[in-house]
């Protein structure tokens, strides 16, 4: 019998209608006009309920399509909002389901990582967290067959969320996906201007200065800005609102953006 992890958002995140899901997803995409020229390594994508961050979930996932039969592992990670424990946890499940249907733990992989000190199964931390589920219908509709290893962050260090995306990652089969939203309930201004700090952290590679208070899932972030910097990859910057562009009011605000991370290709002049 298998072992399915059920999905616990959806009806209040995103559609629970298959329909519904696939037509609100696919509208995102079409609206999103940047092409992806260069294959990503890896990307930050936020959490949000999709009417507040859908679209700018969207315009990095667009990134993906060109590359969907490329990709075929994906590793997910992010915050624990439900279950506090330290270390990283994995899911005892075979596959993670959602509307659009199952998705394939990787199991080889998750045992790998289950020899890490620090990294251990904690099926309570994904019962009911909704940091990995909402990226599961997008990636399931940019990409062809992939399987999944998901990992909720505890308390943990960046070296440990480094070595976790280092022991598994392939630059042309593996990609990894980081679940984070940026500044909370900030008035738009203040709000901007902290992500703005944020992104330029991001993009100078530099896992020592984001905080909780610049993202929720920091922990993940400056695990792959560490990663990153060690295999010189690019970061860009994709997409960077916050949901008083998207769907509420600007008196206090969350933040979101998407960034996606490139090799960097040195050419000779």
């Amino acid at each position: 019998m298998k072992n399915i992890r059920a999905p616990a958002v959806a009806g209040l995140f995103y559609p629970a209608n298959r329909d519904e899901l696939v037509q609100l997803i696919n509208t995102e995409l079409s609206q999103v006009t940047l092409q992806a020229e260069h294959h990503p390594q890896a990307i930050i994508v936020p959490h949000a309920g999709y009417i507040y961050s859908a679209a700018i979930a969207a315009s990095v996932f667009k990134c993906l399509q060109a590359f969907r039969t490329t990709i075929k592992r994906v590793l997910l990670m992010g915050p624990a909002h439900r279950v506090a424990f330290n270390g990283l946890a994995l899911s005892s499940a075979d596959f993670f389901h959602t509307p659009l249907g199952d998705i394939k733990i990787d199991t080889d992989g998750q045992q790998q990582l289950l020899n890490i000190p620090g990294v251990q199964l904690i099926d309570q931390a994904h019962e009911n967290e909704h940091s990995l589920e909402v990226q599961l219908p997008f990636l399931q509709q940019v990409l062809d067959d992939f399987s999944l290893i998901p990992i909720v962050a505890g308390t943990a260090s960046t070296e440990l969320v480094a070595q976790v995306i280092d022991t598994l990652w392939d630059a042309k089969e593996t990609l990894v996906v980081i679940s984070s939203d940026l500044s909370h309930y900030h008035d738009y201004k203040t709000a901007q201007q902290l992500d703005n700090t944020t992104s330029k952290a991001i993009l100078d590679l530099n896992y020592s200065a984001i905080e909780s208070k610049n993202a929720c899932g920091f922990t993940a972030v400056n695990g792959l800005l560490l990663f990153a910097k060690k295999y010189h990859l690019k970061p860009s910057i994709i997409d960077v609102r916050n949901s008083g562009d998207t769907a509420g009011d600007k008196k206090s605000v969350v933040g979101y953006g998407s960034y996606s991370f490139e090799e960097y290709k040195h050419v000779v002049q």
